[in-house]
């Protein structure tokens, strides 16, 4: 069983259901990447983990503990992290303050915390005076993960952290991407660029109509001819 795992995930909005039976799971210094067509479930999936839905059938483990009743402010409290695709900075805020927010259930010095971000994102240094709302997308993607990292998370839960940026700007957030797995937070990711996120993934699912699909290493899905015909475009 994986450190973190939901399992046989059911639920959706409303009435209707948008998953079905949805298994994902990631470990620790792992990268983990949700991907499939669009409305198959994969924002969805990620919120049933941080407890933002509520499962109609299936569990969220965590460490081998149910915490599927847990709110999503108690998740982070057990040491998950998670950063939506929209609204995920403060922006009138500095990028300091909106680092100083992420370390809010901390009761220790966060300053060496602050600095590994830094070093991480050395442009949010640069620019740690400056309102968030004036930074570049791939900017305040940087605040944003760096933010949840202040939490000093097990587990990073990023939600489409690509949308709307530049090729460069993708590779360069997937490096660091890497650079945090290699500390073992496990990183568990929902992706539209399949194949660039495939490419950095451990593991991967794809989904398709709220159900797993395939489920394999990244390598394996990215040489599968039938994933790269139908969802890899060739």
């Amino acid at each position: 069983m994986s450190f973190l795992i939901g399992e046989g995930m059911t639920c959706g909005y409303g009435g209707a259901d948008i998953l079905h039976g949805c298994t994902v799971g990631v470990d620790p210094g792992e990268i983990a990447v949700v991907v499939g067509p669009n409305g198959a479930g994969k924002s969805t999936a990620m919120k049933a983990m941080f407890g933002m839905l509520s499962l109609r059938e299936g569990r969220v483990m965590l460490d081998g503990v149910d915490i599927s009743s847990l709110k999503p402010q108690e998740r982070v409290l057990h040491g998950m992290g998670f950063v939506p695709q929209t609204s995920n900075v403060f922006t009138s805020m500095t990028v300091e303050e909106n680092l100083e927010m992420g370390a809010f259930i901390r009761r220790d010095d966060i300053a060496d915390t602050m600095t590994q971000v830094f070093d991480l994102f050395p442009i949010l240094k640069e620019k740690r005076r400056q309102p968030a709302g004036e930074l570049s997308g791939g900017q305040r993607q940087q605040v944003a993960v760096g933010r949840a990292l202040m939490t000093q998370p097990r587990i990073l839960m990023l939600d489409e952290p690509t949308a709307g940026v530049s090729p460069i700007v993708m590779d360069e957030l997937f490096d660091r991407i890497i650079e945090v797995a290699r500390t073992g937070i496990a990183i568990l990711m929902v992706e539209q660029n399949a194949k660039q996120a495939l490419n950095i993934a451990d593991k991967g699912y794809v989904l398709v109509q709220g159900r797993n699909a395939y489920t394999d290493t990244g390598a394996a899905l990215m040489a599968n001819a039938e994933v790269r015909r139908a969802f890899l475009g060739g």
